[in-house]
């Protein structure tokens, strides 16, 4: 069984996007190198730092399905129906779309996030999820269900947001010393939580 790993591209002070869920210079690292990395959809490439690179493709390929919340499905337009990475798409949501243009695409809609952790696990079988930062993270926490985390710093303080660990107010989670890979304006810490 895979891992479900809580993963975005964070600010220093904590904040996954501005308050109009715009990255401003966050995603900047994802354009700023020489090697060439993709998702699942090989029309978006990234150009980033070799220590970048092999980051991401150690990490991508390990990623059987992504779990998001309704809001950023909303912004992404689900991605043009193309997983960003793994084969599958868990969108949390009560409200499931009924006019979306792409029935056939691999997501699968769900109402909770105990039952969204299960159905990726599901989809993934021995792969990793990645669960998209945010209120989700929050309530997989609160839940237990987080195995790591995947803090990807750049180095700008935004002073407001939308914070990568959602509305968190539960107790103190310990996590393990985190792995560091330092790329081109972006720092990747890669962080177990202790299980004991």
């Amino acid at each position: 069984m895979g891992n479900v790993i809580a993963a975005a591209v964070v600010s220093l002070d904590g904040f996954v996007a501005d308050t109009e869920d715009q990255v401003g210079p966050l995603f900047d690292w994802y354009g700023n190198g020489t090697v060439e990395v993709y998702g699942t959809d090989p029309g978006r490439p990234f150009k980033v730092s070799q220590a970048s690179a092999d980051y991401i493709n150690t990490a991508w390929k390990k990623v059987g399905a992504v779990l998001c919340g309704r809001h950023l499905f909303d912004l992404t337009n689900g991605w043009e129906g193309v997983p960003p990475f793994g084969e599958h798409v868990v969108v949390v949501t009560h409200q499931p779309p009924t006019d979306w243009p792409f029935p056939d695409a691999p997501y699968t809609f769900v109402s909770g996030i105990e039952e969204a952790v299960a159905k990726a696990k599901e989809l993934a079988g021995d792969r990793d999820i990645s669960l998209a930062a945010g209120n989700l993270t929050g309530q997989a926490l609160r839940a237990g269900l987080v195995d790591e985390l995947s803090y990807n710093l750049v180095p700008v303080i935004f002073g407001t947001g939308k914070s990568f660990f959602g509305d968190y107010a539960g107790d103190q989670i310990r996590l393990d010393d985190p792995k560091v890979i330092e790329g081109d304006r972006v720092t990747h810490l890669h962080y177990r939580v202790s299980k004991g």
